[in-house]
């Protein structure tokens, strides 16, 4: 029985696009089976859920880092963090992902290791936006560039990696995810050292 009101079909995708997705997931799915490599991706998933990974980071950096830096500001500028990686999340999940509709790659005939299933739109991918954003914010405040984008980077992949977002889900969350915490932290001066 229809509820009367119809799905909104799915945003279209360009060729060139569809085409490296295809090319890209075949080379992941040769890591995929390799136990240390799905031990290593499920794990990053999971830990990147709800951006637990970032707040955590800016938890520990909240009561530990001014007694280690010497720095009282240090405690202002990780709420600061976590409140900037809040509003991301928001606007990606939200609007972001209604907007484009895009549907998810074909289910993996079976998991190796437990992974909650997701229930929105492909693009962008929220846990590749979420470590972009982090990232930003953790290398502008903390220094260690390479480390962040590191770990983001490899928390994105993961993603493809257990089959719940194409390659380009990834990059597009990635670019949104430096653009939306450069943008707020424009507008929202970063406290006084």
């Amino acid at each position: 029985m229809s509820s009367g009101f119809d799905q909104p079909a799915p945003t279209p995708v360009p060729g060139v696009v569809r085409r490296f997705d295809r090319t890209t997931e075949r080379w992941a799915a040769q890591l995929r089976r390799n136990h240390a490599a799905d031990r290593l991706a499920y794990a990053l998933s999971e830990v990147g859920n709800h951006s637990i990974i970032w707040h955590s980071i800016n938890a520990v950096d909240a009561v530990f880092g001014p007694a280690i830096s010497g720095d009282p500001s240090r405690r202002r500028k990780a709420l600061r963090r976590s409140i900037i990686q809040g509003v991301e999340q928001a606007v990606v999940n939200g609007p972001t992902k209604m907007l484009f509709r895009r549907e998810r790659p074909e289910p993996l005939d079976d998991h190796p290791h437990d992974l909650r299933s997701p229930r929105t739109s492909s693009f962008p991918s929220g846990h590749a936006s979420a470590g972009a954003c982090a990232a930003t914010l953790l290398s502008r405040d903390l220094g260690h560039h390479a480390a962040w984008f590191s770990l983001a980077g490899l928390i994105g992949w993961s993603r493809v990696h257990v089959g719940v977002h194409h390659p380009s889900d990834v990059i597009g969350g990635a670019l949104i995810g430096v653009g939306l915490a450069s943008a707020i932290d424009s507008l929202w001066r970063q406290p006084a050292g």
